[in-house]
């Protein structure tokens, strides 16, 4: 399987979820090429184009609202020919009533502050037995969605990701921000 990496995205000022933690944030998704996968707060789409290659004879929808990451995420859907890559332009909870699929799925990558509020909401558009992968910055939001997955009953575990690179003649490591990738398997 190839992944894409970080340099072969065509980039802006919107934020794009790093080529390490993508590929492990997708891995943990365990994608069938005939899935459907919804993603929640796509910024410039790194996760949804990916998730597209994989899911060849499956749909994706990517819902963001910020209209410069729409514009990038557009140009990498059309670099990288994902016929089956479906972008929404708006608030996830403003559009939620407009997405009518069930998803095997889900990742959400941002929230806008409503991280209980999505999950409950999406969660009702998860299969049984689907996955929900979500990323964070934040050990905040990440025990926020942790204790409010668990009350609702799916099962949860957590890895914390630090990626550094090297970077210039001497070598020294440049460090990413630390990452909490959440699993959630619905029951």
């Amino acid at each position: 399987m190839h992944f894409i990496k970080d340099e072969e995205f065509i980039r802006g000022n919107p934020p794009m979820t790093k080529e390490e933690v993508r590929i492990l944030s997708i891995c943990k998704m365990n994608l069938q090429k005939n899935y459907k996968v919804l993603d929640v707060g796509a910024g410039t789409g790194s996760i949804s184009i990916q998730c597209s290659k994989i899911c060849s004879e499956g749909k994706v929808i990517a819902i963001e609202k910020d209209e410069d990451a729409i514009e990038i995420m557009q140009e990498n859907k059309n670099k990288f020919n994902c016929t089956n890559l479906e972008l929404i332009k708006g608030e996830a909870l403003d559009v939620m009533n407009n997405i009518e699929d069930e998803f095997d799925a889900i990742f959400i990558g941002g929230s806008g502050g409503n991280i209980e509020d999505i999950i409950s909401g999406y969660g009702n558009k998860l299969k049984e037995n689907g996955v929900m992968v979500l990323n964070f910055i934040t050990i905040s939001n990440l025990y926020r969605a942790m204790e409010f997955l668990n009350k609702i009953g799916y099962k949860t575990e957590c890895t914390q990701v630090a990626v550094s690179k090297l970077k210039g003649k001497s070598g020294m490591l440049i460090a990413n921000n630390p990452i909490f990738i959440l699993v959630a398997n619905k029951k």
